[in-house]
């Protein structure tokens, strides 16, 4: 995976007005009514709308550059979750992220602190990362994965892999047979 880098001491004016503008929204969207409609717009205008159906996103969100977000259908985000998301990240249909969670998908150079690198972020489709955990930059979680709470993972999880630990590492597998198709919506 190609690490991309952005050089934070020239950035665009477009840049900077939509970094305010989505801190001004992250502002009001943690000071709004869970579960309100309003809740819910501002939730969609500070992921550019980039959020599917039935997800949810509980307050008090820290994230910076949330525009580079992209939450699937169904998805569950409990309070606390920090994003650094100049790489990206992405998080598939009906995936559990947990209390307290970091998914961090940039970082700096350790020699040139203003260069910020990044590598994407991806929570697969059903996975569930555990609260405390801090998912660092160029990691997928795998399909059905589960990440235990206050675990550091630093390498891939593959799909149905349990990883625990700092670092996280694999403990076992899940019987991916034992997982039922979700039931069709009306």
């Amino acid at each position: 995976m190609e690490e991309t880098r952005i050089d934070t001491t020239q950035p665009t004016p477009e840049d900077v007005a939509d970094d305010m503008h989505r801190t001004q929204l992250l502002h009001a969207f943690n000071n709004a009514l869970p579960y309100s409609a309003e809740a819910d717009a501002l939730a969609r205008e500070l992921f550019k709308g980039k959020i599917g159906e039935g997800a949810r996103v509980m307050p008090r969100l820290t994230a910076v550059r949330a525009r580079c977000v992209e939450i699937g259908r169904n998805v569950v985000i409990m309070p606390g979750c920090l994003m650094m998301a100049a790489g990206t990240i992405t998080i598939e249909d009906d995936a559990l992220i947990a209390a307290n969670v970091q998914l961090i998908s940039n970082n700096h150079d350790p020699y040139q602190r203003q260069i910020i690198t990044c590598r994407p972020v991806r929570i697969g489709q059903g996975a569930w990362v555990g609260a405390g955990s801090t998912i660092l930059p160029g990691v997928s979680v795998g399909k059905y994965a589960i990440v235990g709470a206050a675990s550091v993972v630093t390498k891939d999880v593959p799909d149905y892999a349990v990883a625990v630990g700092n670092p996280a590492r694999i403990v076992k597998y899940l019987d991916k047979d034992k997982f039922a198709a979700p039931a069709p919506k009306p």
